[in-house]
């Protein structure tokens, strides 16, 4: 058997698909004993990872002020070889871990310093520069002192020490969603609810599956939706953020062509994308969007669908072969895009094959993982 590992979350749930299903399963099929500190209802060991329970809701604050020592503690209790972190607000916590001698790895999924340029609630758009570069400050003197450094995508790499960084790009597990079998949904024409069923589907569908946030661009793809007049219909997966936003969305005219899932179990989500006729991925361009590599679009084209996403240069150039392009902003053009598709089936056929052979190419975890199991026993080799 071989080292104790540690993996730390105070922003995602202990399923996470990056986190659990990709990381955690990889680590422990190599041989690592996994502990995974995570939301969750409660301590057990799930496939083999041992998770440890943090308290499941809170606000922003608690999250900052509490979960995060919480996490710590937790931490510091399992005596672990290696500490793995996944969210900033984790920084101390890892800062102290390595004051223990411990092994410290932080995994950046996002460019938190753009990021936080989008986050009307911290405030102003000064207010936001001004803590922007405050925290860059402080992440670039802080990310001198962890062991390794893991990014999401390329461009965010570029902020880190080259000879200490790793790509570990969020490519999907292409063979575990091959397993899953295709089920079918059923709507009740007359409702705005839905129910996931194994019967046949009567209507063509565009599915999104994610954070339901302002700037996914979720009322526009309603709107888009809603200007086809019933030709097709929207289907929602995952919890909305903010219910202000909920409400507006849900006041569109477009809403009655909507059902929406809630939040589904990873399986499902994956029977319900092979079930649907396109994928869509939204998001508005603001900073930490436009060179972002979102794992949903993966997923999309390994469930064998054709995609409509932002027209961002940075995807473009990845998946212009399997993929059209839309102005996010534009609701008429969205549903030019999803009209084009519905109506030609040459050409929704050949986005799919040259997707699939994309992600059994170049992007799978498959292949991805072995740089995360190269990361490891680099870092063991040290110890």
């Amino acid at each position: 058997m071989k080292n104790k590992v540690c993996l730390l979350t105070t922003a995602h749930d202990a399923l996470d698909v990056r986190i659990f299903y990709k990381e955690c399963k990889s680590l422990s099929e190599d041989g690592y004993r996994v502990y995974l500190i995570a939301s969750h209802e409660k301590d057990e060991t799930v496939d083999g990872i041992n998770i440890v329970s943090l308290h499941l809701g809170g606000s922003r604050v608690y999250r900052f002020l509490v979960k995060g020592w919480a996490a710590l503690w937790k931490a510091v209790k399992l005596n672990a070889d290696v500490y793995h972190f996944h969210d900033p607000d984790l920084i101390p916590a890892g800062l102290l871990l390595k004051l223990f001698g411990k092994k410290v790895i932080y995994d950046v999924h996002e460019d938190v310093p753009k990021d936080i340029l989008s986050k009307e609630w911290i405030g102003n758009l000064a207010i936001r520069k001004i803590v922007s570069f405050l925290f860059l400050k402080f992440l670039k003197f802080s990310s001198l002192f962890f062991d390794k450094i893991i990014a999401a995508t390329p461009g965010i790499s570029k902020g880190f020490s080259e000879n200490r960084t790793t790509v570990l790009r969020n490519v999907p597990y292409y063979s575990f969603i091959d397993s899953i079998r295709p089920e079918a949904v059923v709507v009740t024409p007359k409702s705005l609810t839905a129910f996931y069923e194994p019967r046949i589907k009567t209507v063509p569908s565009v599915i999104y599956a994610g954070g339901l946030t302002a700037i996914r661009g979720i009322r526009e793809i309603i709107e888009a939706v809603g200007l086809l007049d019933g030709a097709v219909e929207l289907w929602l997966l995952g919890w909305w953020e903010d219910h202000g936003y909920e409400r507006e969305c849900k006041s569109l005219c477009g809403w009655k062509h909507v059902r929406y899932f809630g939040a589904r179990s990873l399986n499902e989500t994956y029977a319900m994308m092979k079930q649907a006729d396109i994928g869509i991925i939204n998001f508005l361009p603001v900073p930490n969007s436009v060179e972002s590599l979102p794992n949903k679009v993966f997923e999309y084209l390994t469930c064998r669908l054709p995609v409509i996403m932002s027209e961002f240069e940075y995807w473009k150039e990845l998946f212009v072969t399997c993929a059209v392009f839309a102005n996010p902003a534009d609701p008429p053009n969205i549903a030019e895009k999803i009209k084009s598709l519905l109506e030609n089936p040459a050409l929704k056929s050949r986005l799919v094959n040259e997707g699939r052979r994309l992600i059994e190419n170049e992007y799978s975890w498959e292949s991805e993982s072995k740089k995360l199991i190269e990361l490891y026993k680099s870092l063991m080799e040290e110890c």
